[in-house]
């Protein structure tokens, strides 16, 4: 089974949204559908996610009810959310050690720079859309 996430008004949002289906596998040198949608998904996710809460922060979400840390628990995926939130953030200047822990985490240069230009198209698309209104 397949889901579609379309790019216009969907919750995932812009030009990284792509057909997903669980068990596809990706062209060599590409992101799978699973790899895309946590792309898509790092869009929303503040640069504090990054950082291991601190004791105050979990008791304080405890308390408020904040937003569970999105952190994932599979390795590979979360060294990819990390480049992904990152280059949300901070365009194409990313830290080499990211790079490296991204790179460590079985992905290529190739993907790296996938993700950082889909990204940065999907901005330029926003700011283009933006500009238009």
């Amino acid at each position: 089974m397949a889901y579609l996430a379309f790019a216009e008004g969907d919750a995932v949002g812009g030009q990284v949204a792509h057909t997903i289906a669980p068990n596809a596998p990706a062209a060599p040198g590409t992101l799978t559908s699973l790899e895309w949608l946590v792309v898509a998904l790092a869009k929303n996710d503040r640069l504090s996610s990054l950082r291991t809460p601190g004791r105050l922060s979990t008791a304080l979400g405890t308390v408020f009810g904040m937003r569970p840390n999105p952190r994932l628990a599979d390795e590979r995926l979360e060294a990819l959310r990390r480049i992904a939130v990152l280059s949300w953030h901070h365009g194409y200047v990313v830290e080499g050690r990211e790079v490296e822990r991204f790179r460590a985490a079985g992905f290529t240069d190739a993907q790296y720079e996938q993700v950082v230009d889909s990204i940065g198209a999907d901005q330029m698309a926003q700011r283009k859309e933006r500009f238009r209104h």
